[in-house]
């Protein structure tokens, strides 16, 4: 996410999605290049108050009949949205590869649109 000044904030939920790929693939380098990275920015920690907006998002989505991720799934563009929403700064921008989902509750760009 990027905020006022175009600070780089990594959700926690983003760092999850990432590292869990890395260590699926047994990719030690990648997880301490992760690691580097995320000393060097914002880590945004997930709250209670954004993990309940995502049920929030999760539950009218569906009612809506325009689910993110099937039912059965976590959801992390819900919870994502829902962390860049409760962050309190009006200038976010999610960074992303699906600016479509994400879209329907927060700015969202294709993360390769923005310089």
């Amino acid at each position: 996410m990027l905020g006022g000044g175009a600070a780089v904030i990594v959700p926690e939920i983003a760092d999850y999605e990432v590292r869990r790929e890395l260590i699926r693939a047994r990719r030690a380098a990648g997880i301490e290049r992760l690691d580097a990275f995320i000393e060097q920015v914002e880590f945004l920690p997930i709250r209670t108050t954004a993990m309940r907006q995502a049920a929030a998002f999760w539950a009218a989505a569906r009612q809506q009949g325009r689910p993110t991720a099937p039912d059965p799934a976590l959801d992390g563009d819900v919870i994502l949205a829902a962390q860049a929403a409760t962050l309190d700064r009006p200038d976010v921008v999610v960074a992303t590869t699906n600016p479509k989902h994400l879209l329907r509750y927060v700015s969202a760009r294709l993360w390769t649109d923005i310089v």
